[in-house]
């Protein structure tokens, strides 16, 4: 029995805390929870419930979907758009709509077994480009299906007694419980305790891997339809907000980032506690602004009461173990010998070719641009392009150090959201507060990026669910300071610095140059930076060469964070005043122009210089589509297929 008991902790975890969940809600309620409550809450419930199931089955296998949230939406427009009054378009579209769900599980599936790119990345681009398909079908929430259908799907069965969301729940499960029955079932554990043993062992781990994101998509597709008949409707960005609850139920639910354990049962638990926390929330009458707060506090300790303090640091990565470059000095205190000429050749010689081709796409780009647009005055175009360049410059070094050493911030759109909010609203347009109020608010950015550090490095959480609970949270501290509606302006230094005129140039193009200068010189020629590209080809052999690999962790964070805060700053400048969303478009152009400018996604490589050619060349195509006329949507499809087409073309070179 207490076998049986640590091999299911994670399911009985799980019952553990809804039950106390389900406990303190009912002492909360005026009435006892009746069914009519339980109705609701499996309605509102379910959507969650098999999204997370199919992103439950690709964590088992080790793996990592960012697209679950864009599926859900592209399978809700796809639906609601095309279904009819009878029964068999019904069927049909759902049928296609979940089927939609499952292509893009194919392309994820295809790009992560049988090209092998970090899934990461490849579910991250295909997240945008989804989004982008999304919104080419529906533009605005909209639509509406029969009332027979969310009668179906929403109504009650078997004689009025059981809601049939449970049902549909319960379906759920039943599949996941047959496909682990199976062979199939069974390899998606083998592959994700040990992928080399499991090969070893003659199980297809490339075919295994493919088809867990094409089932995992499927779930997404109906977790799509579900919510199409609880809402009645469309909304492009249904799934915006899903990502964080989604990982808070997996977590929750007793399945562990590292794969080879867990499962859907623990899941589905888990998604309940969710949706009974926020109705806890509006019994209190706790304001709404504070739900992304408590999920993600619930996402980082449910994390730690997981984890395995003896795993490596680190945990579940994005990093492969591999070798130091040559040219890195592991030791943590040595004096750097001079380079010869040869090796300073060498040297060059990498960096160029790292480099290069970003700034070879920004000369195609800007000559097509030129061509088209014949009568664009060539000196207002390019002090544009260098205005708009600057936030992913300083993007770039943030984002790109964090890279560099093997992690990823997705912390990144709400520590600029935060930043610009909080400048505006404290400064309101007064040059004297600002001169207090920027540097105060770029200290909040370094202490925000500094505690996703120490929860990377100290508390060995992921950096992808650090970065993303953070991301949550300030996004609930923003709504919460603003009241939902951001006051206050900008001081007008800082707007003349964004838009202004200093002989002929705006002031911001003189800031960049120094900024260049000096974010090349910190990556490249300061012991920090030669301890992070340490750090990044191999942490375990930076720790024993004397590097303090949790010091350069949270140092690295907090220069991310320091950067974003600073993009926040001149966003606000830039727009004269803040709003709620304004971080979200830099959330994949950030880990785009660091992964365009040569650098690899699992840490170790890279150069400034080409993540500066990464910016340029982003922001030219930006310019270039916005004077096209393909819809905006178009932009969010062509950035996330420039970075799978990078992330491609950097890993043939790795190989070369």
């Amino acid at each position: 029995m207490r076998f049986h008991f640590r091999l299911h902790r994670g399911l009985w975890v799980a019952l553990a805390v809804l039950a106390l969940v389900f406990a303190a809600l009912d002492i909360n309620l005026a009435q006892p929870f009746g069914y009519s409550d339980l109705s609701s809450t499996a309605a509102s419930t379910a959507s969650l419930a098999l999204a997370a199931i199919g992103e439950t089955i690709v964590i088992v296998s080790a793996g990592l979907d960012l697209s679950t949230g864009a599926v859900l939406s592209l399978s809700n427009c796809l639906f609601v758009t095309h279904v009819g009054d009878s029964t068999g378009s019904f069927l049909a579209w759902a049928v296609i709509a979940i089927g939609a769900g499952g292509v893009v599980g194919a392309v994820n599936g295809f790009f992560v077994a049988y090209v092998r790119l970090q899934p990461v990345v490849v579910t991250l681009a295909t997240m945008f480009i989804t989004q982008g398909i999304t919104l080419l079908i529906m533009k605005q929430p909209g639509g509406a299906v029969p009332q027979d259908f969310t009668a179906a799907l929403g109504g009650d069965v078997l004689g009025g007694h059981v809601p049939m969301p449970l049902i549909v729940i319960a379906v759920g499960l039943l599949i996941w419980l047959l496909i682990r029955k199976t062979r199939f079932g069974t390899a998606i554990y083998a592959v994700g305790s040990d992928e080399s043993s499991a090969h070893l062992k003659a199980i297809p781990t490339r075919a295994v891997k493919f088809w867990v994101y094409v089932t995992a998509g499927c779930f997404y597709g109906a977790a799509g339809v579900f919510f199409s008949a609880q809402t009645g409707g469309g909304d492009p960005l249904a799934g915006a907000g899903m990502l964080l609850p989604i990982f808070v139920a997996v977590v929750l639910g007793g399945t562990p980032l590292g794969g080879g354990r867990g499962g859907c049962l623990g899941t589905v638990a888990g998604a309940f506690s969710v949706t009974l926390i926020a109705n806890m929330l509006l019994v209190l009458n706790v304001s709404t602004y504070y739900s992304t707060v408590v999920e993600g506090a619930i996402l980082i300790l449910a994390v730690l009461g997981s984890s395995d303090l003896r795993n490596p640091l680190h945990g579940f990565s994005l990093r492969v173990p591999r070798r130091p470059a040559v040219r890195v000095r592991t030791a943590a205190s040595a004096s750097v010998p001079a380079l010869s000429l040869r090796q300073r050749i060498h040297y060059g010689m990498d960096t160029l070719r790292i480099a290069l081709p970003s700034f070879v796409g920004l000369l195609v780009i800007v000559v097509l641009t030129l061509a088209i647009n014949a009568g664009i005055s060539i000196g207002a175009y390019f002090q544009s392009l260098l205005v708009l360049g600057s936030f992913l410059a300083v993007l770039a070094l943030g984002q790109g150090a964090v890279v560099l050493s093997g992690g990823l911030d997705l912390s990144v759109p709400f520590t600029i959201t935060l930043a610009g909010v909080v400048l505006t609203g404290v400064t309101n347009g007064s040059d004297a507060a600002g001169a207090i109020a920027i540097p105060l608010v770029l200290l909040l950015g370094a202490c925000i990026g500094a505690l996703n550090g120490f929860g990377v490095a100290h508390l060995r959480i992921s950096p992808l669910i650090m970065t993303l609970a953070m991301n949550g949270m300030l996004q609930g501290a923003a709504l919460v300071y603003t009241d939902g509606a951001p006051t206050g302006f900008a001081p007008p230094a800082l707007r003349w610095l964004m838009t202004g005129r200093l002989l002929g140039v705006t002031p911001v193009i003189f800031a960049l140059a120094v900024f260049v200068v000096l974010a090349y010189f910190v990556v490249h020629s300061t012991v920090f930076g030669r301890r992070l590209f340490a750090v990044g080809s191999n942490p375990v052999s930076s720790e024993f060469s004397g590097v303090p690999v949790k010091r350069i962790l949270v140092a690295t964070y907090a220069l991310s964070g320091l950067c974003s805060a600073l993009v926040g700053v001149m966003l606000s400048g830039f727009t004269g005043q803040a709003f709620n969303d304004m971080g979200d478009p830099y959330l994949l152009t950030s880990i785009a122009v660091v992964v365009v400018g040569g650098t690899l996604m699992t840490g170790g490589r890279g150069n400034y210089a080409g993540m500066l050619g990464g910016a340029l060349m982003l922001t030219a195509l930006a310019t270039l589509l916005s004077s096209s006329t393909l819809p905006p949507a178009a932009r969010s499809i062509v950035y996330g297929a420039v970075v799978l087409l990078a992330v491609v073309a950097m890993r043939e070179k790795r190989r070369a």
